[in-house]
């Protein structure tokens, strides 16, 4: 385990640097650092060549010599010269926020599609500072033959990165072939798609565990779940939904990452509804939702109808509830995806909003009909049953039209099927 000295030079107003710095720590102890000492500082605008004064880098030497540290970590984005300077000045290796951020998706990602992801965002992160490995044999000067070395050794190095670059891009496409593929399957079979987006740590995976009955790692913990995950969720009504989990926002999340994960994040950005989960019990929960608007208008998904949900609402002193907008349909949720409290209700909003023409009236069927009579029970979309004398049912059905003329087709039976002008308990004969 690293030990890390972390640096956390405030870009912030005032209200938001405690928490900024708290984030700050969070982030290192999520990469596997212990933090021995916070550095804290302010200036109207960065050096230009170490970021920070000279004042506050001899404020670091001096806890350098005091404990035994292999990282000094920065709370900003550094330039690469930036970074070779402090690395000069300080003698240890100088990590900032984005190298920080890469370090944590890398231990992180699992999938297959998410390691290629990762590793392209690094190369490009890295291509910018691809010098500093070099720099001893960079400008050598001398006789013959001590010019050269250098010069191609990294020429080697950047042409080895853009080999590499270009196998991984390839790759990528192929995944996104594929998941391009699944999302036409599902529009095609008129299947909706709900997203969860939010920033990292507000609650998504604990959610989407409690909205899917699914298993997906959880933990109180920045980045917990860093691939995308997507289940059927059953609706009322007998409604089905596929829902996607997608990887959580956090303040200047690095652009390379942004460009990285445009396949992954194009789930939120074709979604039917996007469930903006934000932590109740935050205190600057109404910035991060700001923050995480800010990021999906980069990647294009602005536009998609959002339906906030606001998690965690066992530690406040608010009740799991419903609010709805001037036209009657739902705009947020109270719910605690710990307990469960108002998922129900959260549910069965999802459905309010994603719902489509529906199949509303009497099913005709006969005892025969065995199989159909469960897959509609198992539907929730049976309201009500009347048994007739001769053993036949007849079922007043609610369902989603597309899903309802599924299984109609499944079983040939769509000349059973009454519209909705006959009322329930006044079945036809």
């Amino acid at each position: 385990m690293d030990v890390a000295l972390s640096a956390e030079a405030s870009a912030y107003p005032q209200s938001e640097a405690e928490f900024a710095c708290d984030e700050f720590v969070e982030l290192s102890e999520s990469a596997g650092m212990a933090v021995v000492e916070l550095v804290k500082g302010s200036r109207k605008k960065p050096d230009p060549r170490t970021y920070i004064g000279k004042g506050k880098i001899d404020e670091i030497k001096l806890l350098l010599k005091e404990h035994d540290v292999d990282v000094v970590l920065f709370g900003q984005r550094l330039s690469p010269s930036q970074e070779r300077n402090l690395e000069r000045e300080l003698e240890v290796r100088v990590l900032d926020r984005s190298s920080l951020i890469l370090d944590i998706f890398a231990q992180r990602a699992r999938s297959f599609e998410g390691k290629l992801q990762v590793e392209l965002a690094q190369l490009t992160h890295l291509s910018t500072r691809l010098v500093r490995g070099w720099t001893h044999l960079e400008r050598q000067k001398g006789g013959i033959g001590l010019r050269g070395p250098g010069e191609t050794q990294l020429e080697t190095d950047r042409r080895l990165l853009n080999e590499r670059v270009k196998t991984l891009k390839q790759r990528l496409v192929k995944v996104r072939r594929q998941r391009s593929q699944g999302r036409s399957q599902r529009s095609k079979s008129g299947t909706p798609t709900v997203a969860l987006v939010g920033y990292t740590n507000a609650g998504k995976s604990t959610l989407f565990n409690q909205l899917t009955d699914a298993k997906v790692y959880a933990a109180d913990q920045l980045f917990a779940t860093l691939d995308p995950t997507m289940r059927r969720m059953p609706l009322p009504g007998g409604n089905t939904a596929v829902l996607a989990d997608t990887v959580g926002f956090i303040n200047d999340l690095p652009h390379e990452l942004v460009a990285a994960f445009l396949s992954t994040l194009t789930e939120t950005r074709e979604a039917d509804l996007l469930l903006h989960v934000v932590d109740a019990c935050d205190d600057l929960r109404d910035n991060r939702r700001e923050q995480v608007d800010a990021i999906l208008e980069e990647i294009g998904a602005s536009h998609v109808p959002q339906l906030m949900v606001f998690n965690k609402v066992d530690k406040t002193e608010f009740d799991a509830h419903l609010e709805h907008d001037p036209e009657g349909l739902p705009s947020a949720a109270w719910v605690s995806a710990i307990s469960g409290a108002g998922i129900d209700e959260l549910k069965a909003a999802i459905s309010q909003v994603v719902s489509r023409t529906r199949s509303i009236g009497w099913l005709n069927l006969l005892p025969s009909h065995g199989r159909l009579r469960a897959q509609l029970f198992e539907a929730d979309a049976v309201r009500e049953e009347v048994i007739k004398d001769d053993g036949g049912l007849n079922l007043y059905i609610d369902m989603d039209e597309i899903d309802f003329e599924r299984l109609m087709r499944e079983h040939d039976l769509s000349d059973r099927f009454t519209s909705d002008s006959l009322e329930p308990t006044a079945a036809p004969q």
